[in-house]
């Protein structure tokens, strides 16, 4: 009679050997796959809202929003941009535009990615955010003038919930400490810009609405000054 054969304990061992290795080999590469999709939905994202943002210069004599005001009549640029979106929001509430979301945020409560350009003119060393609407116009090289950046993350970093909450005012960049090389860490003060949220860099929108990525040591104040 032909007995049939089973795996001896040695070969068993050798088969769960073989798969954790080809276990260990596969998930930093899966891993990698997965965060690398994520950049081109966040570059995605800046690209959909450089359209709208362009859209709405068109629209409103190239002018477009810098900072918002809490509990002013200056609306931030989310808000503003909507009606000139491709995706439509719902009942009129920023909150269901999933481009203005990075997929690798870690705060899945966070309804704003991204951080914007509120730099002012500087007296005597001191930085002022710039509130009121700027022509497109006025920025001599928007090629290299960046108007959006990723949104750092940490415990210093506000969730925005609502346009309304205060905290709308702590998403713009007006100051060195908020740049990515900045290791501050405070409310008011701190890094604004993130310094690793796709590989050791950031994802940018620049004032002639083209993406890029940018490492966080290769940032620069010039790069947020709107008047050259």
């Amino acid at each position: 009679m032909n007995r049939q054969r089973g795996f001896t304990l040695i070969e068993l061992l050798v088969v769960i050997a073989i798969i954790a290795l080809l276990m260990g080999i596969l998930m930093p590469v899966l891993r990698k796959a997965r965060e690398q999709g994520r950049d081109v939905v966040c570059r995605n994202n800046l690209r959909q809202i450089g359209f709208g943002a362009n859209f709405y210069a068109d629209h409103y004599d190239l002018y477009i929003p810098r900072s918002a005001e809490w509990g002013g009549n200056i609306k931030p640029w989310f808000q503003l941009f909507m009606p000139f979106l491709a995706q439509k929001p719902i009942d009129d509430d920023y909150r269901n535009v999933e481009i203005f979301r990075c997929p690798s945020y870690p705060d899945k409560e966070q309804t704003v990615c991204y951080v914007v350009n509120g730099w002012g003119r500087e007296n005597n060393n001191s930085f002022s955010m710039q509130r009121v609407a700027t022509k497109l116009t006025d920025c001599k090289r928007p090629a290299s003038t960046i108007y959006l950046a990723d949104n750092e993350d940490g415990w210093w970093r506000t969730i925005l919930r609502n346009a309304t909450d205060r905290d709308v005012t702590r998403c713009d960049v007006f100051q060195p400490e908020h740049l990515p090389t900045s290791d501050i860490e405070a409310i008011s003060g701190g890094r604004r810009v993130a310094r690793a949220r796709h590989k050791k860099g950031c994802n940018v929108l620049y004032l002639d609405w083209h993406v890029g990525w940018m490492a966080a040591e290769e940032m620069t104040e010039e790069m947020w000054h709107f008047e050259k």
